[in-house]
């Protein structure tokens, strides 16, 4: 019994009650979000009888409102001085939104439903990620953003796997995937519901701020280093399209996508444990690095058991990056400004993400597919390359002080 709890003080010590509700709600958050992921498509194309080209656009629109968002809302969030409001209101908002998509007959339904919950989405994440860095102490803040990504991919495993067993093995309706999303998606909200919220560090500010005076250099670096990773990190959609092409078929490519959000929720928490005595920037280091040597693999692999493979090895990336790139940003700004500062580390990741999608469809449709993967690798080089060049290792900075 003594070793037991010796145990769960080794690996979970630290942590709070605030810290648990939190990567509860992320996972159910992402859960009805996952279920929606690969039927979205098939729903746009099949029974709505949109083209291809109405799949990318709502999704490039979606994708640029959630990252637009979370930086507004972050900042908002800093203004106020109040996280928990804002979180709860995102997360209400993307819940109700899912069930719109599904009562849709026309493409342009989904659309304004889709940008509704990414409207959600965006609004939640960056108060939500503050309430996470205040839940805990700072030699335990890497921890903290590991569970909740540990939260978050679980719930990206299991919402595909639900999806998958609702339509294969219970035989429901594609638009009865959209309507069971809302139940996850509550139990989300009920999750920040019972979060206790800390008193403000700090007054709340007369103004809306979000000029670069407003965080210290060392953290506009960073974003810097991020965005050249960024350039080249397109959606996974593309990697799924590369399952696709060599003939493996749709039940195959939900299963091998549920199996790297399962490797990425697996390495969210040790990671994340890890950057509190490592330093962030090694663990990101080591994230970057495995995305190139991925990005090779897809464009070289030619049969379902390398792909796989692959995805699970892409799986490490995801989980790293997620935990560990948002504990950075947070160690790199003042508390009273610690929401903004992560809204715009999201915005900057979600922003180049699509301007990278973008690029990628250019290059699958006009130059070859394995050129995509070359693309992506090449950034993820630079990426490393910019990490270690402008952003400050050993252990996680103090909020503010590094690059002052």
């Amino acid at each position: 019994m003594r070793a037991r709890r010796s145990w769960r003080a080794r690996y979970f010590g630290g942590l709070s009650r605030n810290t648990l509700l939190l990567a509860c709600s992320s996972l159910f958050a992402d859960m009805s979000t996952e279920m929606l992921y690969p039927v979205l498509p098939v729903f746009l194309t099949q029974v709505l009888q949109a083209g291809g080209s109405v799949v990318g656009f709502v999704d490039g629109c979606a994708q640029a409102t959630q990252s637009v968002v979370q930086g507004l809302s972050g900042a908002l969030s800093d203004k106020l001085q109040k996280r928990k409001p804002l979180a709860l209101c995102g997360y209400l908002v993307a819940a109700f939104a899912k069930p719109l998509m599904g009562m849709s007959t026309v493409w342009q339904g989904v659309f304004g439903a889709r940008l509704l919950d990414r409207l959600g989405t965006g609004a939640r994440s960056a108060p939500r990620d503050a309430l996470i860095a205040a839940s805990v102490e700072e030699p335990d803040r890497g921890r903290a953003f590991g569970l909740e990504s540990l939260g978050d991919n679980a719930g990206a495993f299991l919402g595909p796997v639900l999806a998958a067993l609702l339509l294969y093995s219970w035989h429901t309706g594609m638009r009865s995937i959209f309507y069971a999303a809302l139940l996850p998606g509550l139990l989300a909200f009920l999750m920040v519901v019972f979060v206790v919220e800390r008193p403000a560090a700090a007054a709340a500010k007369s103004k809306l701020e979000i000029g670069a005076r407003r965080y210290p250099r060392s953290y506009w670096n960073y974003l810097l280093a991020t965005a050249l990773f960024g350039l080249g990190n397109s959606s996974n959609a593309f990697l799924i399209l590369r399952a696709q092409e060599i003939d493996a078929s749709l039940a195959t490519t939900i299963l091998i996508y549920a199996a790297f959000n399962l490797v990425a929720a697996l390495i969210s928490y040790p990671a994340g444990a890890l950057s509190d005595k490592l330093g962030r920037r090694a663990l990101l280091l080591a994230s970057f690095v495995i995305s190139a040597i991925a990005y090779l693999g897809f464009a070289l692999a030619q049969n379902i058991l390398w792909i796989a493979a692959l995805f699970a090895f892409y799986g490490l990336y995801s989980g790293i990056f997620r935990a560990v790139g948002k504990a950075f940003a947070a160690d790199l700004v003042p508390p009273q400004s610690r929401a903004g500062g992560i809204g715009w580390y999201g915005a900057t990741v979600g922003l180049l993400q699509l301007l990278a999608s973008v690029v990628a469809g250019l290059l699958w449709d006009r130059v070859g597919h394995a050129i995509v993967f070359y693309y992506g690798a090449s950034f993820a080089a630079l990426g490393s390359v910019g990490l270690l060049l402008l952003t400050p290792g050993g252990r996680a900075q103090r909020g503010g002080r590094a690059g002052e």
